[in-house]
């Protein structure tokens, strides 16, 4: 399995308990791999409802590893948003964060990430 970066999409599927989602956590869980999801990932998704008990089971597994959103990242984002005059920062940090670790990109939204970078390897859930 390749690297992946998770989008918002991606965990609420996963929260819904789409087949595919759950067979790409249950990748992660077997081949002992960590995804990637940016911090504002997590705070679109989470709610700490019982609901998202397979999202909590994913992050404390540490089959995920959130990426922050720090200050020099911030600049990257922004630069990445004006060359694409897209607006979405998360979208952008998913984007920007697959491009650095050239992973794939899992996402509901693939138009999104691709009018941030059309070169990226998508997903689809």
């Amino acid at each position: 399995m390749t690297v992946l970066v998770l989008d918002t999409g991606a965990l609420i599927a996963l929260e819904r308990r789409d087949r595919r989602m759950l067979a790409v956590a249950d990748e992660l869980y077997a081949s002992r791999r960590t995804a990637f999801v940016p911090a504002g990932v997590v705070a679109q998704c989470w709610r700490g409802s019982p609901r998202q008990h397979a999202v909590m089971r994913l992050i404390r597994a540490r089959a995920v590893r959130v990426d922050p959103l720090s200050e020099e990242v911030a600049y990257q984002l922004g630069s990445l948003l004006g060359a694409s005059g897209a607006a979405d920062v998360t979208d952008a940090h998913v984007a920007w964060l697959a491009r650095r670790l050239r992973a794939k990109v899992v996402t509901s939204d693939p138009d999104d990430i691709r009018a941030l970078d059309a070169g990226l390897d998508i997903v689809v859930v």
